[in-house]
């Protein structure tokens, strides 16, 4: 027990005395272990990555806004078209990017998306609209990190759009010699990027300084998902036609090595300190964790059905991993792999985005 001295001594009346004193010390003491009991196991104590989780809400045509600590669904903002499948928050949590890709997955027939919509987050709503002046199917956007421009999919083109998101004008591209680039990482110097090219099944890599091809390599019949690891020296996409995990060393452009994973693989994502990649299985419901130090499923995570992508908080604390047939994101502890929280999203819940805090 803690106790503490006035400078005027014990707390008296003149009735009570030390009774008083007795009782104060009693009531303090009381009130510390609340406090300290609060803080410990608050909700807003555990998660201290500040900010807003965004899913994209197929299936309801909206951008869904999550609180992450009150582990709700806060809002959903309409996107005005049909629909977006990917999401990306400005770097000072203020806009949210969604590319209205259209009506079905990559490579099927369906309408062709030709636009992206600006949303603003806290007054929920359309603020701004790229147009792409033709059906292209935009997918995912990604800021690049050094330069603060707006990279965006444009997979009927065969090419990475590039926006200034100041004047919301196209001022360049980069082509990725390949059909079906669905999806594409950044690395963090921001030079290069790598696309992960569905149908052909290859990765290409490319010079975003130079805005050209750099090479592409050859993978398996078909591929989906890209992510890198956080030194940028490995890039991850799953082979489809076997479950298996492709790894590419980023400084030959070679598959160094495959990591056999118990279904297929989809979305992935590394934790902060680079230790592990967790990776959802959507045909198995589960969430697979991979140990980069020895390029291993350590674990696996039961889950509903289909989960899409995986985004990880900033701090490291928790993996979110979104559920498209059942509109949940699932909140998985990275301490020890379980899932702490199911929130209730939309229909079709896929791509995900942080907003940090403002």
């Amino acid at each position: 027990m803690i106790t503490q001295k006035t400078s005027q001594g014990w707390i008296q009346d003149s009735k009570n005395g030390v009774l008083m004193g007795r009782f104060v010390l009693i009531v303090l003491t009381i009130s510390a272990a609340a406090l300290l009991s609060t803080s410990m196991f608050s909700p807003s104590s555990a998660n201290s990555s500040n900010g807003l989780l965004l899913v994209a809400n197929k299936g309801n045509n909206s951008l869904g806004i999550i609180d992450p600590v009150a582990g709700k669904q806060i809002a959903e903002v309409p996107e005005g078209g049909v629909t977006g499948h990917e999401v990306v928050a400005s770097p000072d949590g203020k806009l949210a990017y969604v590319p209205i890709y259209g009506n079905s997955g990559v490579g099927m027939p369906g309408t062709d998306g030709s636009n992206m919509v600006v949303i603003d987050i806290a007054a929920r709503k359309i603020v701004g609209n790229v147009d792409f002046g033709k059906g292209v199917r935009p997918h995912l956007p990604v800021f690049g990190p050094k330069n603060g421009l707006l990279y965006v999919g444009t997979e009927l083109q065969q090419s990475i759009s590039i926006i200034d998101p100041a004047t919301l004008k196209i001022v360049g591209s980069v082509p990725t010699g390949q059909e079906q680039s669905h999806m594409f990482a950044i690395t963090r110097d921001g030079r290069r990027a790598y696309t992960a090219n569905v149908g052909p099944g290859t990765v290409s890599v490319l010079d975003l300084e130079a805005r050209k091809v750099v090479t592409i390599i050859p993978v398996s019949g078909q591929v989906q998902r890209i992510s890198l690891s956080i030194d940028d020296k490995f890039a991850f996409t799953s082979d489809v036609t076997k479950p298996q995990l492709a790894v590419i060393d980023t400084s030959t452009n070679k598959i160094k090595t495959w990591v056999p994973m118990p279904g297929l693989g989809y979305g992935s994502a590394p934790t902060p300190d680079g230790r592990w990649l967790v990776i959802a299985l959507p045909l198995i419901h589960q969430a697979g964790v991979i140990d980069l130090t020895t390029m291993k499923v350590a674990h696996t995570i039961d889950l509903p059905l289909r989960p899409q992508e995986v985004l990880i908080s900033p701090d490291g604390q928790t993996a979110y991993v979104s559920i498209d047939q059942n509109g949940k994101v699932a909140a998985i502890s990275t301490s020890d792999w379980r899932v702490r929280q199911l929130i209730d999203a939309g229909k079709g819940a896929d791509g995900l985005g942080w907003a940090a805090a403002r």
